[in-house]
């Protein structure tokens, strides 16, 4: 019987790697785009380290979100997308549009492309930030029914593109999908082992911790889950009847503080205690901060605010309990120093 192909878009990606690697171990085969071909050893330099030995059933193509090349001989014979892959967020954009557009433009690209070469279902990541930002005086948990409010003040760009792309998607479907299914993925924040030392920097604030790069943390509250549960949600919701159409939060429905996740790594690395910072800054100094710093307005736009979440609908619907987020944060870690990125 020929295995099912499934694609899978920015493969050196973090949550990217994880799915193929569960992907290759459940019998499907995976074509995975990749920006330059640089990225073929990458991507097989991680799946090594995760265990995979045979590459028979993985094969690359070369194609890009701001581009139509290629795309179709990407999706030719396969059955499923899994849309991971998104346009890198600028921290020095001179406006919006320089982030909002190529990542509306990205996914009607690809979600085009599926629908002309008969794709059953694409699953899309997009993110929590579409879900939970410009609501004042949150007092219940952040579901699926919950998106983003785009006219409220202060909306960081990063969460203004995920939230567009994510409803630019939904609209697609509707008006030109012709039967193209699509699930929807928002997770929170991604912890979880990381595969090789060129890894993703969505994890950057464990190793800046563990190295003593981080002397005082902001008062930032948030989700976090396991990228190997990320990646298990993102293929029940491409094999399951009852994902079409749905979005599902990736969450443990847990909530830490920063401080949290330095005491998890006090407790669990007692070596690097002395380097885990202990001072909290003040959210006022913060936002003071990044008027003229632009790498803070992301954190100044979120310090303080309510974030818990609920994963009620992954769990019933599709059957999918994540493993705690403190196990995520300490694999997490783990990795990092297996691996010798933390110094």
């Amino acid at each position: 019987m020929k295995k099912q192909l499934v694609v899978v878009t920015g493969g050196s990606g973090f949550i990217a790697i994880h799915i193929i690697l569960q992907l290759l171990n459940q019998g499907y085969s995976v074509r995975t785009t990749i920006r330059s071909q640089a990225k073929e050893a990458i991507v097989k330099e991680m799946l090594t380290n995760g265990g995979i030995t045979d590459f028979t059933d993985l094969s690359f193509s070369q194609a890009d979100l701001s581009s139509d090349d290629n795309w179709e001989e990407t999706m030719a014979g396969a059955t499923y997308v899994i849309h991971v892959a998104s346009p890198t967020p600028k921290l020095n954009f001179k406006n919006e549009s320089e982030m909002i557009r190529p990542a509306v433009d990205g996914v009607i690209r690809v979600l085009k492309a599926a629908r002309d070469n008969g794709i059953k279902r694409v699953v899309l990541t997009s993110a929590y930030g579409a879900v939970f930002a410009g609501h004042k005086n949150r007092t219940t948990p952040y579901t699926e029914e919950d998106w983003t409010n785009l006219n409220a003040k202060n909306i960081h760009p990063y969460q203004k593109s995920k939230t567009m792309s994510e409803m630019a998607a939904w609209d697609f479907i509707k008006k030109d999908g012709h039967g193209l299914e699509l699930s929807v993925v928002n997770p929170v924040a991604v912890m979880g082992p990381v595969l090789s030392a060129k890894y993703s920097h969505s994890n950057i604030q464990i190793q800046e911790m563990l190295e003593g790069k981080i002397k005082a943390l902001p008062k930032v509250d948030s989700g976090y889950v396991d990228v190997r549960d990320v990646a298990s949600l993102h293929i029940l919701a491409m094999i399951s009847e009852k994902a079409n159409g749905e979005r599902f939060l990736a969450t443990t429905g847990e909530t830490l503080s920063m401080m949290d996740v330095a005491d998890v790594l006090r407790e669990s690395f007692p070596d690097y205690a002395s380097q885990l910072p202990t001072k909290l800054v003040p959210n006022v100094l913060i936002k003071t901060a990044a008027v003229t710093n632009p790498k803070l307005r992301m954190i100044a736009s979120i310090v303080g605010g309510y974030a818990e979440t609920s994963n009620e609908k992954a769990k019933s619907l599709l059957n999918w309990h994540p493993r705690l987020a403190k196990t995520a944060i300490i694999a997490t870690a783990q990795s990092m120093i297996d691996l010798g990125i933390v110094k």
